[in-house]
């Protein structure tokens, strides 16, 4: 890009080759992502596309890799994807952008040769403050709506809400963040003109007005197994955190969790019964490096600026919570049931008769006590609401 912002003709040239290698290049390759980086993307695409590369320009391919990777390279034509993403309302990115997020670098090799993207917004700005909100596909209603309460709630904070527009969690804390009338990316392992799953063709599209869709596969692209899989590193390493809601031993998510983890990144979860399978993926990240959290108020106080910190958490202030401590040191000398009378009581809270009557004239005006000639005794309320030895 020149000094005054306009594309060059060098930097529109690496753009089209990297929107051919999406064709060439599955995700997440690092042997591949390995040549581009020595290479760049025109001189990568013209070595492919030679039927005896050099040897030594190419490291550690195969004949056979080779002839695959130029069978891809020949059926490529990246000015067709380009239109036909932008009849769509998409466009391509790629590093050196501006709208390039450059978290998404430390992936190295495994970096995306570049992002489609459809939606109005800029990425960049979007992730600077994202978190991933990721879980089972069969999540359970209690899953289902905290990953809905976790995306309203960040998004009411200004977080961008990540995930895989996925069933289950995924759709849930979309749909908690479009509720609010804030930022979600879904990330996807197919073409960002595909809909899929096609049951949630009506959040897509919601998506697509209100966020973004991004992904590294071309238009058209169909999602494989390996590709969400793969999918899931570009969820971690484009947030500051990645929350796990639900989650099987043998799970997507997990993987995404450990992937944010190995980039440094934060990794929480949040809990569920001990009995629930669903949750056992979860419970094993929290035994590890992973944070507990329980609401959007705890992954901001993690993972935001400072100064961000969730309410203090404790159980209702009781009235006796409110006593000076001499006078409630008086109260909890009196038994349960029965009277007492002064100079007992004050032998039983350890102060002299003076004080435990003024304590105790104290105690009767705030209901706590009553008088019974000259014995004392707990009124019924106070009796209700002393906690339990």
């Amino acid at each position: 890009m020149s000094p005054d912002g306009r594309t060059t003709p060098a930097a529109e040239a690496e753009r089209i080759a990297r929107a051919a290698l999406t064709r060439v290049i599955e995700p997440g390759d690092e042997q591949v992502g390995a040549w581009l980086l020595r290479h760049g993307a025109r001189k990568l695409l013209t070595l492919l596309g030679t039927a005896d590369p050099d040897p030594g320009a190419l490291p550690g391919a195969g004949p056979r890799r080779l002839a695959g990777l130029r069978a891809r390279a020949d059926a490529a034509d990246p000015r067709r994807d380009l239109d036909t993403a932008a009849a769509a309302g998409g466009r391509f990115i790629c590093p050196g952008d501006p709208e390039w997020p450059t978290q998404l670098d430390d992936l190295g090799a495994a970096r995306p040769v570049g992002l489609w993207i459809r939606g109005g917004f800029d990425l960049r700005h979007w992730a600077l403050r994202s978190v991933a909100v990721v879980g089972a596909r069969a999540c359970t209603p209690y899953g289902a709506y905290m990953a809905a309460t976790l995306g309203t709630g960040l998004a009411e904070r200004g977080w961008t809400v990540v995930s895989g527009a996925a069933f289950g969690v995924d759709g849930a804390a979309h749909r908690g963040a479009l509720a609010a009338n804030g930022a979600t990316v879904a990330v996807l392992a197919c073409g960002v003109d595909t809909v899929y799953p096609r049951g949630h063709a009506e959040l897509l599209g919601r998506i697509a007005e209100q966020g973004l869709i991004i992904g590294e596969l071309p238009p058209g692209d169909h999602p494989t197994a390996s590709r969400f899989v793969l999918r899931n590193r570009l969820i971690a390493a484009l947030t500051r955190g990645t929350v796990v809601v639900e989650a099987e031993h043998r799970s997507g998510s997990l993987v995404t969790a450990r992937r944010a983890q190995s980039l440094g990144r934060h990794t929480m979860g949040i809990p569920g019964p001990a009995t629930s399978g669903l949750s056992a993926g979860v419970h094993e990240l929290l035994r590890g490096e992973a944070v507990l959290v329980t609401d959007a108020a705890e992954v901001a106080e993690l993972i935001g600026d400072m100064g961000e910190l969730a309410p203090a958490r404790r159980g209702p202030v009781l009235p006796r919570d409110l006593l000076a401590p001499a006078t409630a040191r008086v109260l909890e000398a009196l038994p349960a049931r029965g009277a007492v009378t002064g100079p007992r009581l004050a032998r039983e809270a350890g102060t002299s008769l003076d004080e435990t009557l003024g304590r105790l004239q104290e105690l009767h005006g705030l209901g706590f006590v009553e008088r019974i000639g000259d014995t004392w005794q707990l009124t019924l309320r106070a009796i209700r609401r002393r906690p339990a030895r």
